[in-house]
């Protein structure tokens, strides 16, 4: 049974729902069917109404009902694998600011943070919030060295709303998973739950001080991006204390025309810094809308609110820059196959069926001029045509799409023909040729090289044994999936690979123990014959192993 207090939460969710005249999303659930007789009452329902789309109709509906709800409905629009096009559009339009709380509230939160008075940590304090937000409103101050500080501040109270509406949330995502023929597809105990986490740790100021910190590691010295300094000796998980930074929003096109910067070389910024945090780092901040982004009279972007970061592996990385690139050179094949090297699909989907389904889909939009083609909306596309050959949800994709639409939208606003593709080709090819090149191959042997000089006195000895199980038929692939054949062939490609730099390591070890033993080591200048013979063909197949190993991502 529902508590008093959640029940009372629950007929207010349902009275805005319906005066917002989101019927459908009511009427849905068992535990409100009901309603749809009791609607007919309604005497503004019985003549024929003009209706706002339905998408807008629930953003205005998620306003109303408050920060947990905005957020909800924030997350919900990087998720184009579950929501219709229409509402993840009109979602992404929401506007995460509501009414600040008093100063003195402020105050007594910090000071409950730090366990002493504010005088003593802050030598100015402005009662009045420059920023006001679902989970934290922001003030200036000053420290006592004369540094200007920006000071964010969770909301009071906010933990308790948010376990209110999070476990409200959860009983009407299983209602629907009950009650709801579409929820097995939605998965919607899936959705609450990942938003349960994504919450969570934006009410942790102390986790959103460390993503600023790690960006502005990133960045240090760059003239493209500014992230401010975190004072951790002010940060708490309820309070964060970072340097204040000038600028002008960038939404105010009108000032940064005024105070000369070039428009178009700032959209082009724009993308170039998106690219970089996303290839070069795998770390990228995933909220760049303009409420959170700054410009200083030199073009120089200055972000703010680092409580959304997504993060890239490796093999994200990798996938991601070949469907990139296959787009651009319009390659669906090379967009198929590398779906299913990834695993993105399943392994049984045939590759030629995705590539044509990928082709249908592209083509129509490659009719149009190159600069009108939207990157964000051609990733979207992808998404969605893939989800009909069962993709699985890769939330970081998503994130990276969502945030691609904000830079997008972004630059487009600053300069109407920007054409994203002249910036983001060359960066890709270059990085793809980076990945591949020599450079790659030595900066993996430097990665593990700590590790390769532990194990490689071992490697004689696991290799004698693993050539000996081999030998004796005693070598055996465990699988524990109905994919096992394709996984023992995987295996046995990367035997190969693997059991050759065995080989390459320990031919170099054995040249390495033959030049220690003869020669001392203040004296030897010159490598023996029998040295060269055996060490140099050891390093050539350690390092043709490793580069093997590097340019093709664990499958």
């Amino acid at each position: 049974m529902f508590a008093f207090g959640r029940t009372r939460r629950l007929l207010h969710i349902t009275a805005v729902f319906i005066y917002h005249d989101l019927d459908e999303f009511v009427v849905n659930l068992h535990l409100f069917r009901l309603y749809r007789y009791a609607l007919r009452l309604l005497p503004w329902r019985w003549g024929r109404r003009t209706l706002a789309p339905r998408g807008e109709r629930l953003r205005l509906a998620l306003e109303e009902l408050g920060p947990i709800f905005i957020k909800f409905g924030q997350m919900l629009s990087t998720r184009p694998d579950l929501i219709p096009d229409d509402i993840v559009v009109e979602l992404s339009k929401l506007q995460d600011q509501v009414p600040p709380f008093p100063g003195h509230q402020a105050i007594a939160l910090i000071e409950a943070a730090y366990g002493f008075p504010l005088a003593q940590a802050f030598r100015d304090f402005d009662p009045a919030p420059i920023a006001s937000a679902s989970v934290a409103q922001v003030h200036f101050g000053v420290l006592h060295d004369g540094t200007e500080v920006a000071i964010k501040v969770l909301r009071p109270g906010i933990e308790k709303i948010l376990q209110r509406d999070l476990a409200l949330l959860e009983t009407l995502a299983s209602l629907a998973v009950r009650y709801w023929p579409d929820a097995k597809r939605l998965r919607p105990l899936e959705v609450v739950g990942e938003y349960h986490k994504i919450v969570y740790d934006e009410m942790d100021l102390a986790h959103e001080a460390a993503n600023a910190s790690q960006l502005r590691t990133n960045f240090a010295g760059s003239t493209l991006l500014y992230v401010p300094q975190v004072y951790w000796d002010y940060t708490r998980r309820t309070v964060m204390v970072m340097e204040r930074i000038s600028g002008v929003p960038i939404s105010n096109i009108e000032a940064l025309v005024a105070n000369g910067v070039d428009l178009r070389r700032l959209a082009h910024n724009g993308v170039e810094i998106f690219f970089t945090q996303a290839f070069r780092d795998g770390f990228f901040h995933a909220d760049m809308h303009p409420g959170n982004i700054f410009v200083s009279f030199t073009g120089q972007y200055r972000a703010v609110d680092f409580g959304i970061m997504g993060t890239l592996s490796a093999e994200d990385k990798f996938y991601l820059a070949q469907n990139i690139l296959g787009f651009l050179n319009r390659d669906y094949r090379s967009i198929a196959e590398a779906h299913v090297r990834a695993g993105w699909v399943p392994r049984t989907t045939r590759v030629d069926e995705l590539e044509g389904a990928i082709r249908t889909v592209c083509e129509p939009i490659f009719a149009k001029p190159i600069k009108d083609i939207s990157f964000g909306r051609l990733l979207l596309n992808l998404f969605q045509t893939a989800r009909r050959f069962h993709m699985e949800v890769q939330p970081q994709l998503v994130l990276l799409q969502k945030t691609l639409f904000n830079i997008e939208g972004l630059g487009r606003r600053l300069y109407p023909d920007l054409d994203l593709w002249i910036t983001a080709k060359p960066f890709l090819e270059r990085w793809m040729r980076e990945q591949l090149g020599p450079g790659a191959v030595w900066a993996a042997i430097k990665k593990e090289y700590p590790t390769w000089i532990k194990i490689l006195p071992d490697m004689p000895r696991y290799l004698h044994a693993t050539l000996q199980q081999a030998k004796d038929g005693e070598l055996t692939v465990r699988g524990r999936s109905d994919e096992i054949d394709r996984l023992v062939v995987d295996m046995r490609k990367r035997h190969r690979r693997i059991m050759i730099g065995l080989l390459g390591g320990a031919l170099a070890v054995t040249g390495v123990l033959i030049f220690g033993l003869t020669h001392p080591i203040f004296v030897a200048r010159y490598l023996s014959a029998i040295e060269i013979a055996v060490g140099v063909p050891g390093v050539a197949l350690l390092a043709w192993s490793l580069f093997d190993l590097a340019r093709t991502p664990a499958e």
